[in-house]
């Protein structure tokens, strides 16, 4: 976990916290329930489930859940950096590491922090 990540969701308290992102403020437009994880969260949905395993050589982090059901986990990207975005990631679309990234990967926050505009 990028120590940026980890001092973010620290400071604001948001391991285990549910987002709600709406439709209109998700750049996918189809709006967004996240469970912020902690660390064995993180790592279990980096190394042991698709798409994490398949999407961490490019850089992508697992860092939220998904709350309604869908199985389509968020990621930031350490390529970013601070500030980069949010992204959600089909399962249904990553079943190994040749995967398409149009169709996978879509942006849902053009910088995570903009999650704390959206705390429960």
């Amino acid at each position: 976990m990028p120590p940026y990540w980890f001092s973010f969701v620290q400071r604001h308290g948001l391991i285990g916290r549910e987002v709600s992102v709406p439709a209109e403020c998700d750049s996918s437009g189809v709006g967004a329930e996240i469970e912020i994880l902690d660390e064995s969260g993180i790592q279990s949905e980096q190394t042991d489930l698709y798409p994490g395993i398949a999407v961490a050589e490019a850089g992508y982090v697992p860092v939220g859940g998904c709350n309604i059901g869908t199985g389509d986990p968020y990621f930031i990207n350490t390529r970013d950096g601070e500030g980069g975005p949010l992204y959600r990631i089909y399962h249904d679309e990553v079943v190994d590491e040749h995967f398409d990234a149009t169709k996978a990967i879509a942006v849902v926050l053009k910088d995570y922090r903009e999650l704390l505009d959206f705390v429960g």
